[in-house]
Order: structure tokens, then sequence, then C-alpha cells
């Protein structure tokens, strides 16, 4: 039994598994941390690995004081991963995005893949069907959007998500709207597009909080799965363990 954590550029979310089942999920604030990883590792006394990848700033310290219960891992560049990384800066690549990757890898194999998560960013990681990354591309998200229409303007108002009733905003909340949203799903729409006019037997995978939501809007046929990031560090984990 292991429990993983994804510390993320917003929240952390955390899951035990057995084998590759999830027993529990679990989303939290960073200053919640340590509080939650003693709540679950009380509910789950058999977990014998704690896997952690974050991009987040969180001190390892806060982990490592759970040593005294269970193993702690901390995933990094250095980890054996089941793809080539061909990015030209392969140590900028943000360890989740590597997760991503590793776990498209790993469940579809022999396929060309594109991984679409939808959180604080977008990223799009794109893994060919002979195991190469090659990269992709980083967008704000939705949130990031409705905070720079107000923070970069005098008078647009900072708004949260809602559904556009039409495209055609009849007021400056309602243009907004249509203008973050729709052109949230044209984006991913048209990158998903570029890459189907360039590659066959190819698979999207869409993760991320906000994965649902695209799954109803998108108009390509996608695979969606919001713990996607989760199953992909217990994969990785196991992979680094069958390969050191």
């Amino acid at each position: 039994m292991i429990l993983t954590v994804d510390v993320g550029n917003t929240r952390i979310k955390a899951a035990v598994f057995e084998g590759s089942t999830i027993l529990e999920k679990f989303i939290f604030e960073k200053n919640d941390l340590e509080k939650k990883i003693k709540k679950i590792l009380e509910k789950f006394q058999s977990c014998s690995d704690l896997v952690v990848a974050s991009v987040g700033n969180i001190e390892k310290q806060s982990f490592l004081d759970f040593e005294n219960q269970l193993k702690v891992h901390f995933l990094t560049h250095e980890d054996a991963f089941p793809f080539i990384n061909k990015y030209a800066t392969p140590k900028t690549l943000g360890i989740d995005r590597m997760v991503l990757a590793a776990g498209a890898t790993l469940q579809f194999p022999k396929q060309n893949r594109l991984v679409i998560d939808a959180g604080t960013c977008i990223t799009y990681d794109f893994i060919d069907e002979n195991d190469n990354y090659l990269g992709g591309a980083i967008s704000p998200g939705l949130r990031l959007r409705y905070e720079a229409l107000h923070n970069y303007t005098a008078k647009l108002p900072l708004l949260t998500f809602e559904e556009p009733e039409l495209y055609i905003g009849n007021s400056t909340k309602q243009a907004i709207h249509s203008g973050v949203v729709n052109g949230f799903v044209y984006e991913i729409d048209g990158f998903i597009d570029e890459y189907r006019r360039n590659f066959s037997n190819f698979i999207i995978i869409l993760t991320g909080g906000d994965a649902d939501f695209l799954a109803k809007r998108l108009k390509n046929t996608i695979f969606a799965n919001s713990n996607f990031l989760l199953e992909s560090l217990s994969q990785t984990f196991q992979y680094k363990i069958d390969n050191d």
C-alpha cells in the first residue's frame, strides 16, 4: 500500500493505492499538509511508501518528518522513466509533466499520445509511438485567464468560472465568460486538430481539475481521467523500483 502526493501550484492532491486500485483520494491546501498526511497515515496504517512529485513550494522536511512511519521517495529528473526525453532543456521539464508522460507511456503502449493537463496551467505533452518524449506547450488555465483580465486592465471585474450561455456575450460579464471559457475550449481543440493532422494511431488523455468540464465541451474524442496524474505517479514509482 502506497500514498502518492502531487504538490501542485495551487493545491495538494493525494491518493492511497493498493496495487493499482485507489482506495481513497484527498485534496487539501498546502498549509494543511502535515495535519492531513498524519490523518491519512492513521487511517491507512499499512502504507509502506510515501511517493512525492512536487512543482509547488513545499519544504522536503514536511514529508521527511514521516520517515519514522514509512519510506519517503521524491521523484526527480534522475529517476528511471519509461520514455526517451528529447526535450531541449530536460532539466527544466516539470516533474509533474514527466510523471504524466510516464503514465501515458505505460498505460498506452505503441501509440502516439497527447496528455492534456488542465489545471492552474494547461500543459500539453506529446510522446510518440516509439516512446520519445518530444515536448508540447504550456498556457494559462481558466483561473489565470480570469485573473489576467482583471489584473492587467483598469475596469474589468474579477470573475470566477461560469459556463457562458451564448458565444456572443451581451454584457461585460458575459463577454468575459465567453472569451475565457470558449477561448479555453477552442485552444485545446485547435491543438488536438493540429496533432491529428500530423500523427495517426493517436490517443488523447485529458486530466486535471477542469477535465470533467472539458470532456463535455471538446469536439474531439478523448480519454478523460481526472485521477490520471495520481495513477501515473503510482505507476512511475513501480517502474522506478523495477528498474533501479
